[in-house]
């Protein structure tokens, strides 16, 4: 297995910095201190950084953990062996210019089929400032990627811009074991012997400790670290904030987090049965199936993990998908319920989704429910037309899909940003700004904030994904937005580092003299096309949502979330 490239050129070594790097021979003086620049020395191995703008670095690729591969497929991953690293490179300088192998992908559910990628993938992209060095006590993102715990290629979500943007910050992108691979999940799992619960997410904590050991070697600061992901990815954000572990960062932001059902491990034993019947492992005891499907090819694996989403008249089981657990050790109990009971971290929060973003639909609005969150009673689904009632809503279709997209995605910001309030304090927004090459006008869906944020991107199947050219109106509505994510990286506050033309983008709750308010940022383009002048706002929180929302919490020990 090759674990990294290393260059072969030959090397003659120069000390910059007071420290000893490798320099390829012949360059001119300047040449060589530009390169040398673009090397980190980590203290087991130093890695060459990609200058994708003038003044920054993207490292590619840099492991955070051993491979889990052989009898580690299904465990928790293996802390990184770092003599292993240098014995490897061998004096060497790592190459870590280019994007490393993403992680085994599964099915996006639109009739494809996944497969694609490695299970050697436990890396991190790292982008920093360029000359950026140890001490310099730069905060730190780290970020997760949605997928819905199936899909994603941190690739897809570059943040060289951003660093570009704001030369005083260092970037983690995660890349983390998906579908099969990193949720396979069941009873049996309680004996250790057998295999690790949640594997992806521990992937996650894995990352976020070599991060505390090892970023100050990019300019970061291990002791300001704020968390940051996008559906799956604010998913992973609030189970980090309610796990029962140690604390690995400082602030938090969620985009739309995934509220699925995040299920007792009982739950998951007839998909896992399927699939292993499907990639031929069904034979036998539990632990026969195990060693089975540890033996069996990732692409046995691949089609068996897409079986019972692509196959939905083959499985006929509840939950068809993998993805996390109560494992009762470290996720001790449904998230939203954690959070309701104070049991958090409490850090600085932002929390936000788009106005639109939806779920599946299914022809009634009980029927849509009960697919969705199969713990719901038949009698609580039926709740949902009371509190959802048609009048209130332009017809049958927007009602079902708000009913669907508050469960499913947005009522996370008020359940979300009203127990972090105080703890110490919120955020929230209100993302309203259509993706434009979706053709549909005045409907913001699930991501628009995505393909606004890193260069107009639209992923596809197996970890590929679209860039499509933004205008100058865009782009500076992008500006801003990183804008508000980097100053609250930076100081915990969304203001403090804001642009000029932005509003000023009020805590959560605002207390007066007689009564409590509830207020927003409503990120979109300036209506006339303006790049120098906001269209952003704020704007108070509708008191049908924030009733709608607290029927919505109350149905988070049914709807498992």
């Amino acid at each position: 297995m090759k674990w990294f490239r290393v260059f072969k050129l030959p090397l003659v070594f120069i000390t910059i910095l007071g420290l000893s790097s490798q320099i390829p021979f012949g360059l001119s003086a300047s040449t060589r201190a530009a390169v040398a620049s673009d090397i980190v020395d980590t203290g087991y191995a130093q890695y060459q950084g990609n200058r994708s703008f003038e003044n920054t670095v993207a490292y590619l690729g840099i492991p955070y953990a051993e491979p889990p591969l052989g009898d580690r497929r299904f465990r928790a991953p293996l802390p990184l062996n770092t003599t292993r690293i240098s014995q490897d490179a061998n004096g060497q300088v790592v190459d870590a210019t280019r994007y490393p192998n993403f992680c085994v992908q599964g099915s996006t559910g639109d009739n494809d089929a996944g497969g694609a990628g490695t299970e050697d993938c436990l890396t991190l992209n790292i982008y920093a400032p360029f000359g950026a060095r140890s001490g310099d006590h730069l905060p730190v993102l780290v970020y997760f990627h949605g997928g819905g715990f199936v899909y994603g290629n941190p690739a897809n979500w570059p943040f060289d811009s951003w660093i570009h943007q704001s030369p005083n910050v260092v970037i983690a992108s995660v890349y983390y074991r998906l579908d099969s691979f990193g949720f396979l999940n069941i009873p049996e799992f309680s004996d250790p012997t057998n295999g690790d619960f949640n594997a992806g997410f521990l992937d996650q904590t894995e990352s976020l400790r070599w991060i505390k050991a090892h970023i100050s070697a990019f300019g970061g600061d291990s002791n300001k670290v704020t968390i940051n992901g996008q559906s799956a990815g604010a998913a992973s954000v609030q189970l980090h904030l309610v796990a029962n572990q140690e604390l690995l960062f400082s602030g938090a932001i969620a985009q739309s987090v995934g509220r699925s059902p995040v299920e007792m491990p009982e739950n998951q034993v007839p998909v896992f049965n399927f699939y292993a019947e499907t990639a031929g492992c069904g034979e036998g005891s539990v632990v026969d199936k195990l060693g089975c499907l540890r033996n069996a090819s990732i692409s046995a694996l691949a089609r068996a993990q897409d079986a019972p989403r692509i196959q939905p008249s083959a499985f006929t089981g509840a939950y068809p998908t993998f993805n996390p657990v109560v494992d009762g050790k470290i996720i001790t109990d449904y998230p939203s319920v954690s959070i309701q009971n104070g049991k958090f971290a409490n850090v600085p929060l932002i929390v936000g989704a788009t106005s639109n973003e939806t779920g599946t639909l299914e022809p009634t609005l009980p029927e849509t429910m009960k697919i969705a969150f199969p713990g719901l009673t038949t009698e609580s689904a039926d709740e949902f037309l009371e509190v959802y009632p048609l009048s209130e809503f332009s017809s049958q279709l927007q009602r079902n899909q708000t009913a669907i997209g508050e469960s499913m995605l947005r009522c996370a910001r008020e359940i979300m940003g009203g127990a972090f309030a105080s703890a110490p304090k919120s955020w929230t927004y209100r993302y309203n700004q259509p993706n434009p090459t979706l053709g549909m006008p005045g409907f913001t869906a699930h991501a628009a904030e995505n393909w606004m944020m890193f260069n107009g991107i639209n992923t596809g199947f197996n970890g590929s994904g679209t860039f499509t050219p933004m205008t100058p109106v865009e782009t500076a509505f992008a500006e801003e937005l990183i804008a508000y994510w980097l100053s609250f990286v930076r100081s915990g506050d969304p203001n403090t580092f804001k642009q000029e033309k932005s509003p000023i983008w009020p805590e959560y709750f605002i207390t007066g003299p007689t009564s409590e308010f509830k207020q927003r940022i409503v990120f979109q383009q300036d209506q006339n096309n303006s790049t120098i002048l906001s269209g952003s706002f704020v704007e108070m929180e509708p008191e049908s949502e924030s009733t709608r929302c607290k029927f919505v919490a109350s149905k988070a020990q049914e709807e498992q979330n």
